[in-house]
């Protein structure tokens, strides 16, 4: 009798476990959609500030910047690293984490810029000089969160403190697939200028309004990448409660079928019991 309460008992918790998966997944996909739309529509301003920069920068090979050039020195880069605040989302963060690793161990490379507790909690335990860092920010972060950490990055690279700066995020290809990125933002390499040239009257100067339009486009391209990663954070996540839901519902059918055996069991020897008690009489 013990073996079926403890087998009745796993059932329960097991059913209450699928209820909370289940509920997680709805919850997951509700904000994916949210969160997707709001990524889509941050998508044309970071393009267009990208295609200005372009033609500011092609249209003026005489004017240079800091933000364009390439840096040969022995300065380390930077990683702005972007993960999630929270578990519950398979190997999202492992697999970014790898790539992360792997790049930073090519560049011997220590420092570190970073948005979600998963990435900071990590190198707490691996060490790395962090300059700065943000986390919690929710479903839907302020994009002046990202403006206060660009400015430190920004301001590390125009003092030459580092040669280059990479972003790291996890990039959305579908619901089911989301790819580890590490790509280099700092210096910037502009696209080819627009067919069409247009005489400019610049104020108060091309050199400031050059380095103005490149910050607002980082900050565009790291507050797209972070929108982003949540939507692969939520999107990882729907599909690894799905996964658990299906997992509890067939431990649940096992579980029933061994109660089951062991119930008619239980009832076999009692019967037995009974009729060799019968013939005892």
């Amino acid at each position: 009798m013990s073996n079926l309460s403890s087998i009745k008992s796993v059932i329960k918790s097991t059913e209450k476990t699928k209820k909370i998966t289940s509920a997680m997944e709805l919850v997951a996909a509700s904000k994916m959609a949210r969160t997707k739309k709001s990524m889509q529509q941050a998508l044309p301003y970071a393009q267009t500030m990208r295609r200005l920069v372009s033609d500011i920068a092609g249209g003026n090979p005489e004017i240079t910047h800091p933000f364009f050039e390439e840096r040969k020195g022995k300065k380390e880069p930077l990683y702005f690293i972007i993960s999630s605040d929270r578990g519950l989302c398979g190997s999202l963060n492992t697999q970014l984490f790898k790539s992360l690793l792997e790049h930073m161990k090519q560049n011997n490379a220590k420092k570190l810029c970073i948005m979600g507790n998963k990435a900071l909690q990590l190198f707490k335990r691996f060490g790395g000089e962090i300059i700065g860092f943000k986390r919690f920010l929710g479903d839907e972060p302020d994009s002046q969160e990202v403006v206060t950490l660009m400015s430190k990055v920004v301001d590390l690279y125009l003092n030459n403190e580092i040669s280059e700066v990479y972003l790291v995020f996890n990039e959305f290809v579908n619901v089911m697939t989301q790819k580890p990125v590490v790509e280099r933002i700092l210096p910037i390499v502009p696209d080819e200028p627009s067919k069409v040239l247009w005489d400019y009257i610049y104020e108060p100067d091309c050199e400031t309004l050059m380095g103005e339009v490149a910050k607002r486009y980082l900050n565009a391209v790291v507050y797209g990448a972070l929108l982003e990663n949540i939507a692969c954070e939520q999107s990882a996540r729907m599909v690894a409660m799905k996964s658990a839901t299906e997992n509890a519902q067939s431990l649940i059918e096992e579980l029933n079928l061994a109660y089951n055996k062991a119930r008619q069991a239980v009832i076999t020897t009692e019967l037995s019991e009974i009729i060799a008690g019968a013939d005892a009489v």
